[in-house]
């Protein structure tokens, strides 16, 4: 099996891959808004100005999922692929960067909206995930549309860590980690999708709660920025994306990065 592979499938058919379970899983799940996607967007303009009119954006979804993902499949699918705590009692205080093991457990980070992370976190502790951390990530920019009504813009993403009773590892070098945390913009990758995430802040997300040669698991893949943030760091990666496009894409336009030197 490849270290790096992205699946055009949903990630319910995880089976059929015979995938190895991870310590990370991170997903930037569909936020079910319909056809209110492009709300705060400037693509609902043609050129991105309001002043030329809306576009043919306007009014629709990003894609024909963002309307009815079921945060019940993808927990249960979490739960069966992300690795079991370990039988002894660390609670993950060690400093991976060290030369130690931190001895922490798996989690997951999941993307979502405001609205969302309730819903979030209700359903992770349905499957297991009892524990949980609200994290924040805040741009100097944003992409929100400035309208003569608006005077506070959005610049700030939203995300849940979830883990099960031990504590993840963390490779923070002994550093506090707060949860409000600087969203670097990324210049440098191709943007094939509307919700992409900065492959600089997958990188980091990464570093700090997986090790080297740990597998990574995107459900929900997208432009597969997060498999190549984990081949930058030296892990494992797998990713499942059910559209044909974005899957072509991501592989014709991102994942072609990825060297063999990169393990």
């Amino acid at each position: 099996m490849k270290s790096i592979e992205l699946f055009n499938d949903h990630f319910q058919n995880y089976k059929v891959y015979g995938i190895p379970k991870a310590q990370l899983v991170i997903a930037d799940i569909p936020y079910n808004i319909g056809e209110d996607a492009y709300g705060s967007n400037p693509m609902w303009y043609n050129g991105g100005d309001n002043a030329n009119g809306e576009s043919e954006l306007a009014g629709k979804a990003f894609f024909d999922t963002d309307k009815d993902f079921r945060i019940a499949e993808f927990m249960h699918f979490c739960s069966k692929m992300l690795r079991p705590d370990a039988k002894d009692n660390s609670e993950g205080k060690e400093i991976g960067k060290n030369g130690k093991k931190s001895g922490g457990g798996a989690c997951m980070i999941v993307f979502c909206a405001f609205e969302q992370m309730m819903q979030v976190i209700e359903y992770g502790a349905r499957y297991g995930f009892a524990k949980y951390i609200p994290l924040q990530f805040h741009k100097n920019y944003s992409p929100q549309v400035l309208k003569a009504n608006m005077r506070v813009v959005g610049n700030t993403e939203y995300a849940i860590l979830l883990y099960r009773n031990k504590l993840p590892k963390f490779n923070n070098g002994g550093r506090m980690i707060f949860n409000n945390i600087p969203y670097p913009r990324d210049m440098e990758t191709v943007k094939i999708h509307p919700t992409q995430k900065s492959v600089p802040l997958l990188r980091y997300l990464i570093e700090l709660f997986t090790d080297v040669g740990d597998v990574v698991i995107d459900p929900c893949a997208g432009s597969g920025s997060s498999l190549l943030a984990a081949a930058q760091c030296g892990r494992k990666a797998y990713g499942f994306e059910i559209k044909k496009d974005f899957f072509k894409e991501a592989n014709e336009k991102v994942l072609r990065f990825i060297q063999p030197s990169m393990f």
